[in-house]
């Protein structure tokens, strides 16, 4: 059985970059030194006190050597030291043939350049200038004679053209305490993947209790893997999976299949996969696959950190052919969705698209003039609603104005829709037709002046913008629903045409839009804040389904973003209504990063629509020189209790790193699980438990590992 120290999270796909080849210096010319030399300078030469021999970037120390010419060997005794290519050996007694570097030291201590790694032996023998085998000894990274941790091994290689140590009789033994025993182990001098047994992976859940998986990962090809992950789940058996990437020039991709026969708690099979491809068959044709699947309702309560998370309840299968061309973008698509449900929160399945056809081109500049038209054919499937299909056709034509410090846009456009139902009801047509006008004025206005903010120089904009849209009113009741909903209300969607996503609802309109905004731009062009305001003011009633008859005028929004200070960013948004005098909708973070592995955010939503009232606060900060606090709590005001919540602390030494992180996550209404991790990694040689590093990543914005940093 073999043990690569390499973690499943950190494998990349990209090979790292190999250490460069060590040149050839065995014909390179030999100097030698000493305060006495005696011998034949054409056969053999004896050495003593303060010898010092050296060929190329290797040189030998000793109190006593004999260089036999003709055969080009040196053997050295007494306070023996080597340096070659940056490594370093010292020992009692040393038999070193110069041109092939095949020899050995006795007694040896050693440190190599590459990753800092050290140790002790018995005897090392050189079989070649890259390759030398330890015999007794140990192996570590930590600095001093007593190491926290060590590899001791009855026999251990170290190559270091392939950058791969193994290991035979190995112990691994941390703060004298036996850790792991293994007849043969093996793991890589750097950071290159490698074929080989993962570390196993330990940790506990509240819906399946104590997890032990052990992977198995073959590096296949610089751009091709895979990993075998067993898992023994001690309430539930042994659930098997694999994960599968590659990586081409025109194609890439990866596949992940996970399954349990006879899970003892639910007393059934179980199973999940998820699979991405793309495929670029040409420069202007690319194919792109999505498959997601799951055997059943509650596989994501149950395995929650499987392949479906636990927010995963809409599985995507979706196929799709595009075509990209300088004016013309065609696309072929069919997709549906798997709907693992939440019986105390339902979920409306969506429609399938079998298929979904678009077609749009753009070409700009036509005697001023930017003409479009987007296109689509849809045949909708749904095992329980109306089905059928509708044809879009939307042309449109834009002439912008554009000019130093102003900006006058006005399009036109129409908006023609036919459906063709297959299931209606009888006496009820199954055909409906609808056409419509929409048009548009864009403008602005861009001012500037020099400011300072901070003590910085800046550039301060102030840019006024008004839009207005007109769409005549048309009855659209009678009409399916495949695909519409209300857009959110939000800066970007105020400035657009529809006040829905979606082509099955047209909103009638006579509205602008008024916004104000003011941007604070550095002299190398980053922006540093923005500030902005909108309102839209409504000159008919709206009378599409979702509107208010009696609005006249829509919510303020405010928001306001940006890098405050060198270690404060702010980020918020505020939804004020007029009419009701308060706060319809707020959101205000701030984060301060004063440092490295020091990072703080805070965040308060709010939505009386929901009602929503949220408080997050995630950080990542050390408590003491090498003990650091980390986590993430969302609290929910409105129901009093923690919505999700991941805490840990992490203990870096100088040459380990501990991990200990519990998270708590909602699987479904009402139902959460609870999951510890333990993690020790030793640098340079492995991590050994089960991994938090993506979890820490997601939830704290700003986090850094603690191995990276100095």
């Amino acid at each position: 059985m073999a043990l690569s120290a390499l973690a499943l999270a950190d494998r990349a796909m990209a090979q790292a970059s190999p250490q460069p080849a060590r040149p050839d210096e065995s014909d390179a010319p030999t100097t030698v030194d000493a305060e006495r030399l005696s011998g034949r300078p054409d056969r053999e030469i004896s050495l003593q006190r303060d010898v010092e021999i050296r060929r190329g970037s290797m040189t030998l120390n000793a109190d006593r050597a004999d260089y036999d010419i003709i055969d080009d060997r040196v053997r050295a005794t007494g306070n023996v030291r080597l340096r070659n290519f940056g490594d370093r050996y010292s020992g009692e007694e040393l038999n070193l043939k110069l041109d092939t570097g095949e020899g050995y030291v006795v007694h040896p201590a050693y440190r190599l350049q590459n990753n800092n790694a050290q140790g002790t032996a018995e005897r090392i023998e050189f079989e070649s200038r890259d390759r030398a085998v330890i015999e007794q000894g140990n192996y570590s990274t930590c600095e001093g004679p007593d190491p926290d941790w060590q590899l001791r091994a009855g026999r251990l290689t170290l190559d270091r053209e392939r950058d791969i140590g193994t290991a035979r009789n190995a112990v691994v033994i941390f703060k004298g305490v036996p850790l792991l025993a293994s007849p043969y182990l093996s793991f890589p001098m750097t950071a290159e993947r490698k074929s080989g047994m993962l570390p196993p992976s330990i940790g506990t859940s509240s819906r399946g209790g104590l997890q032990v998986q052990a992977p198995y990962y073959w590096n296949i090809a610089p751009n091709r893997d895979l990993t075998l992950y067993p898992r023994i789940i001690a309430q539930r058996g042994v659930q098997l999976g694999a994960q599968a990437r590659y990586l081409g020039q025109t194609y890439q991709g990866q596949t992940r299949i996970e399954g349990m026969l006879n899970d003892r708690l639910a007393d059934r099979n179980r199973y999940a996969f998820s699979s991405t491809h793309t495929q670029q068959f040409s420069p202007l044709l690319t194919f792109n696959a999505n498959l997601n699947g799951a055997s059943d309702d509650n596989y994501p309560n149950d395995f929650s950190n499987s392949i479906t998370t636990a927010t995963q309840r809409l599985l995507l299968r979706d196929l799709n052919l595009v075509y990209g061309g300088p004016v013309w973008t065609a696309s072929a698509r069919t997709s549906s969705y798997q709907i693992l449900q939440d019986p105390a929160s339902p979920i409306v399945r969506p429609y399938d698209r079998l298929p979904q056809i678009n077609l749009s081109g753009i070409k700009r500049d036509v005697q001023g003039f930017d003409l479009s038209v987007d296109s689509e054919f849809t045949t909708f499937w749904h095992p329980d609603l109306v089905r059928g299909s509708r044809m879009v056709v939307n042309p449109r034509v834009t002439y912008p104005l554009i000019f130093p410090g102003f900006f006058i846009t006005p399009s036109a456009s129409l908006h023609a829709t036919s459906y063709n139902i297959a299931n209606q009801t009888a006496g009820t047509p199954s055909t409906f037709n609808r056409v419509l006008p929409t048009m548009s004025l864009d403008s602005g206005v861009v001012f500037e002046r020099d400011t300072s903010l901070f003590g910085q120089r800046l550039t301060q904009t102030l840019e006024p913008r008004l839009f207005y849209v007109y769409t005549p009113y048309r009855d659209q009741s009678q009409l399916p629903n495949f695909d519409t909903a209300p857009a959110d209300f939000n800066y970007t969607q105020v400035f657009r045409e529809n006040r829905f996503s979606g082509n099955d609802r047209i909103s009638d309109a006579n509205q602008l839009t008024a916004a104000l905004s003011s941007r604070f731009i550095e002299a190398s062009g980053v922006e540093r804040m923005n500030v902005a305001l909108a309102q839209r003011f409504y000159f008919n009633q709206q009378r599409v389904i979702g509107g208010s008859p009696s609005e006249t005028k829509s919510d303020i929004l405010l928001l306001g973003y940006g890098q405050v200070s060198q270690t404060v960013a702010v980020d918020s948004t505020f939804q004020y209504s007029q009419s009701l005098r308060s706060l319809q909708r707020s959101s205000f973070g701030v984060r301060w990063r004063p440092g490295t592995n020091r990072v703080l955010n805070v965040q308060y939503r709010r939505d009386l629509s929901t009602p929503l009232r949220l408080f997050d606060v995630s950080a990542q900060w050390p408590l003491t020189n090498r003990l650091y606090g980390v986590g993430r709590l969302n609290y929910s005001l409105e129901e009093k209790r923690l919505a999700e919540s991941v805490v840990g602390v992490e203990y870096k030494a100088d040459c380990w790193i501990f991990r200990v992180v519990a998270q708590r996550i909602p699987t479904a209404t009402g139902v959460s699980t609870s999951t510890i991790f333990l993690q020790l990694e030793l640098n340079g040689l492995s991590k050994i438990g089960s991994n938090p590093l993506q979890i820490l990543r997601t939830n704290v914005p700003g986090y850094q590992s603690l191995t990276t940093s100095p």
